[in-house]
């Protein structure tokens, strides 16, 4: 073998190696960019949640998903959600740190674990990832979170979760939810619906809006009470800007 081609066959080998994530990253990037204009027509979280996968290749019956534009939405619903789930959303850059910590101090001793994921970290695992939690998958949800916070407005972010967070069994998104739960447009939601909405949203399989237990109302005034403080409509209208 010449010892002059050994340095290029390991410079090949490594210009391989290094192609593969390359490839990988510019894929995810261009993906990104198509799903800040335009809405995906499911995602894996919904995929992965159908009880039928191929079949729902032909008939898409039992999944209800049909995403709107925030503009669509009243914007009660995404206040609810921010204060009930990320009120540092429009401050942090994907991560609340601060949350993420407690968290990690809590579950030290609490049978239940506490999570800390943040809007955007829910967007990227629905959007793109497995349900699982190990090591791996919130290796790929911090990398995806930073590409969405990177690539995407704050405003696309919470309209995205909106469309495609789960709101009941098969129900996805904003439209769905109102359509099912309260046989009226999104963009009627009133405060107390929307809040509702936002209270289920730890366990959407077993819990019903339009039925709420009385821990739900409970939560759903305390959102309520949240969404006040947070400043209500001017608060949304200012962070949009």
């Amino acid at each position: 073998m010449n010892d002059k081609s050994l340095p290029k066959r390991i410079f090949g080998v490594v210009k391989q190696i290094l192609l593969v994530p390359l490839i990988f990253i510019l894929y995810n990037v261009l993906v990104t960019i198509v799903f800040r204009v335009i809405d995906p027509a499911s995602t894996a979280f919904i995929y992965q949640n159908i009880e039928n996968p191929i079949g729902s290749l032909f008939s898409s019956a039992d999944i209800k998903y049909k995403p709107v534009s925030i503009e669509n939405v009243s914007f009660y619903l995404p206040l609810a959600v921010i204060a009930s789930e990320d009120q540092k959303f429009f401050d942090h850059f994907g991560f609340d740190f601060e949350q993420i910590e407690k968290a990690m101090k809590e579950n030290t001793y609490r049978k239940r674990k506490r999570g800390a994921s943040t809007v955007s970290m829910q967007v990227a695992k629905n959007l793109f990832l497995w349900s699982e939690r190990n090591l791996i998958r919130k290796g790929f949800e911090a990398y995806y979170t930073l590409l969405l916070e990177l690539l995407w407005s704050k405003k696309r972010i919470i309209e995205t979760y909106l469309n495609i967070a789960e709101m009941g069994k098969g129900i996805y998104g904003a439209s769905s939810a109102s359509n099912f739960h309260f046989k009226k447009s999104p963009s009627k939601l009133t405060i107390a619906e929307s809040a509702t909405i936002a209270a289920i949203l730890p366990n959407p399989k077993k819990r019903n809006p339009a039925k709420p237990s009385g821990y739900i109302i409970s939560r759903r005034d305390d959102i309520i009470r949240q969404m006040n403080l947070l400043g209500g409509k001017s608060y949304l209208i200012q962070e949009f800007k």
